[in-house]
């Protein structure tokens, strides 16, 4: 994808939230079909690009629950992986995050730091969620520890919840009130 093709949504200082492109199907089904990043994302079944392109399709017979961005990295100029704001409830004002970088090669650089924090602004400043919840594996490490940096508290763990690869992992739910945001940033605990 050039540069000009991109429409900026969000803007971050290594990525930018762009708006997701039916162009780049086959990236998306590539990332939910790839066996190191498929775990985390619980994917059990095959997804393929014909089935991807039926949820992304709009439709005009409910309220939108689903608010999805591609995640393109400024540098390297290429798209990596997606971030959402999902199973909105708009009358108690509640979300689920998610975030999928599907270039393993972008593990680990605080991408998923910087996209959560981004995601996290979106939904309380513009889509006016009052919670976030956030549902890990325990063997997603690097989920975990970001979404505690942009200051998720655990409120739960629920025991052999996932059944993956032969056997049965635990399950971390997070869960993070715009109030105590507010609060962490007044005692410069967060940014």
């Amino acid at each position: 994808m050039k540069n000009q093709d991109i429409f900026t949504f969000i803007e971050g200082e290594t990525i930018d939230f762009v708006p997701l492109n039916i162009e780049n199907i086959k990236l998306y089904a590539k990332w939910e079909n790839n066996p190191k990043v498929r775990i985390y994302s619980r994917n059990i079944l095959p997804r393929t690009v014909e089935e991807m392109k039926k949820y992304l399709e709009p439709s005009d017979k409910r309220l939108k629950n689903e608010v999805s961005f591609e995640i393109w990295h400024k540098k390297d100029k290429k798209i990596i992986g997606y971030g959402e704001v999902s199973d909105i409830n708009w009358y108690n004002q509640q979300a689920y995050l998610g975030l999928l970088i599907g270039e393993p090669d972008y593990w680990g650089q605080k991408i998923g730091e910087e996209a959560t924090r981004l995601l996290v602004e979106y939904a309380f400043n513009e889509l006016n969620i009052f919670k976030l919840k956030a549902s890990i594996l325990v063997v997603n490490k690097g989920s975990w520890r970001c979404a505690e940096k942009n200051g998720f508290t655990r409120v739960a763990t629920f025991k052999k919840d996932m059944y993956v690869n032969g056997e049965y992992l635990d399950n971390y739910v997070y869960s993070l009130l715009k109030e105590d945001l507010l609060k962490l940033r007044k005692q410069k605990l967060l940014h």
